[in-house]
């Protein structure tokens, strides 16, 4: 991504060109790179979150607001991405759907396809998260890979 943005940078600046498809990739992999490591940050804990209270919290604290904020907030909303982006992706698959500009991408269906497809790794994460929310609470916490006794 930074080779793409920094060619397109480069040829608009130094050669006064400009590509719609090399632009077009930015944002295509851009999107892709969010929605397809989302579930690998929240895995290692770095979405931004106010830490003004969370920080003062003891580990079962902690543990009870991680599960209650998944199963209330983060599981209802993959699955509601999930579904309604289903027909927006599938269409586009279906018509193989393409850049409306000429010299564009001719596969947008691949960056729709991203959409249900990283919400779900979000969801399967939060289900990861969920579980040793729940060992934590019950007293068996859950450290690098081993639930502890």
């Amino acid at each position: 991504m930074v080779m793409v943005v920094t060619t397109d940078v480069a040829m608009r600046y130094l050669f006064k060109k400009s590509y719609v498809f090399v632009q077009e990739l930015e944002w295509h992999l851009f999107g892709v790179l969010f929605l397809l490591g989302a579930g690998y940050t929240l895995l290692h804990d770095g979405h931004v979150r106010v830490d003004i209270f969370y920080q003062r919290f003891s580990p079962k604290q902690k543990a009870w607001l991680n599960l209650l904020g998944t199963l209330l907030f983060l599981l209802p909303g993959c699955y509601l991405v999930v579904t309604t982006s289903y027909n927006f992706f599938w269409n586009s698959w279906s018509i193989h759907e393409g850049s409306p500009d000429p010299g564009g991408i001719p596969a947008r269906y691949f960056l729709k396809s991203a959409i249900p497809i990283g919400f779900t790794l979000v969801a399967l994460q939060g289900i990861s998260l969920g579980i040793k929310s729940f060992l934590t609470i019950i007293g068996k916490p859950y450290i690098h890979g081993e639930a502890t006794e």
